[in-house]
């Protein structure tokens, strides 16, 4: 059980994420493999010698941060960080504006968030966004909310945008807002990581639902079930606790759910999510404080959930997936994950029990990659972060 902390540690605002480096030397142009029936043909990108992909490049966003097929249609929904969000058809190459987003607090981190489609949306038409919402004086704290997206021949939008969920503190550091989101397999209920806003003691603290996953029905209200149900708001929420900052959550192939996070100097992990569990931060990390300080390492017997793979140096995620396509059949069921640090793709094998995980390869790309989505036809997809990002389609390499 998560411990009271009356008084919560302010840990120092962390520092930007790592820097990324440039594309290596040598790298060859990547011809792009002919685009399938109903897939406009893009820019070929350079890639590095040797690399699996075929990159075309099929247009550029302002600072984007996540991306979402639609179900049914194939059309990508892509959010811009400073709060405004596109509909892309690479049908047509069209892209559309969408209205109806909300008033975001675009500064550090922060901003429009994440976007996913409802379980029913194909009779809800509801899709979820998360952002950094402005608060008491200069404090911040991540929401989420629901609508219905109505699209016609001119534009889309976003009507009817409820807040369903918000972070419990709000605090004036601008990272570390996570608000990612996951669908259960059965599409019953919602998971949200909530970072711990760079503050880490709070993660600790069940009196806040800060530095934790939570499981919440479609509505946003805590689901049955959850493992501390019995100690009101806003505890009832959690599923699991000591996180530090997830930008990936995701269910595999087993149904089982994983988050990927960053550690502070060191300790960026990949979870797999169990009930009730606790990760350890700040308490445990297999890394060190920004200012150089030890953090002790997780140990088998230190009453945390271990990681199943940790990276030091980081690698800096963004989102990952599990890959589940045709075009790359021998990467079935891997973590196929969008590296901001490393500039690169990093694919990761899991064990079947989940207590370890492999790094398989990675593949360097010209710029830092925020998030990636597999399309219906197997076709990996991610866009580049920062501003001008361009948004990749990526086949297998002829």
């Amino acid at each position: 059980m998560r411990k009271s902390i009356l008084t919560a540690t302010l840990f120092p605002a962390a520092l930007a994420l790592a820097s990324c480096s440039a594309a290596q030397d040598g790298e060859t142009s990547a011809e792009s493999t002919p685009a399938p029936s109903g897939v406009m043909a893009g820019e070929a990108v350079s890639l590095e010698a040797g690399s699996p992909f075929a990159a075309a490049s099929m247009g550029n966003f302002d600072s984007p941060w996540a991306i979402a097929f639609e179900p049914g249609t194939g059309r990508i929904f892509i959010t811009e960080k400073g709060g405004t969000a596109k509909l892309f058809d690479p049908a047509t190459g069209r892209t559309l504006a969408v209205a109806g987003m909300p008033q975001v607090a675009a500064q550090g981190q922060g901003g429009l968030g994440d976007i996913a489609f409802a379980p029913d949306y194909a009779t809800s038409g509801m899709i979820y966004l998360s952002w950094a919402q402005a608060a008491e004086g200069d404090t911040k704290r991540a929401v989420a909310g629901r609508g219905k997206l109505v699209c016609d021949n001119a534009a889309c939008r976003v009507e009817g945008l409820t807040e369903i969920w918000r972070q419990t503190l709000a605090v004036s550091t601008g990272g570390h807002y996570s608000h990612k989101f996951a669908f259960a397999p059965d599409g019953r209920h919602l998971f949200i990581s909530s970072g711990d806003r760079q503050q880490g003691a709070p993660a600790q603290d069940n009196t806040n639902n800060l530095g934790t996953l939570v499981r919440l029905n479609l509505d946003g209200t805590p689901a049955q079930g959850n493992p501390f149900a019995a100690q009101g708001a806003p505890t009832n929420q959690i599923w699991s606790y000591g996180h530090r900052n997830a930008l990936g959550l995701q269910f595999d192939a087993a149904g089982k759910l994983w988050d990927l996070e960053h550690g502070p100097r060191g300790g960026d992990e990949l979870n797999l999510v169990e009930m009730g569990a606790n990760y350890g931060w700040p308490e445990r990390s297999n890394g060190d404080n920004y200012n150089g300080d030890p953090i002790p390492d997780h140990e088998p017997s230190d009453g945390f959930n271990q990681p199943a793979i940790s990276w030091n140096p980081v690698i800096a995620p963004g989102d990952f997936v599990f890959y589940n396509g045709t075009m790359w059949p021998q990467w079935r069921g891997q973590a196929v994950i969008a590296g901001l640090g490393t500039t690169s793709i990093i694919r990761v094998a899991t064990d079947a029990a989940g207590n370890s995980a492999n790094e398989q390869a990675r593949h360097v790309f010209p710029k830092r990659l925020r998030d990636i989505a597999q399309a219906p036809d197997g076709a990996l997809w991610v866009i580049e972060d920062g501003g001008n990002g361009r948004l990749l389609r990526l086949t297998p390499a002829s």
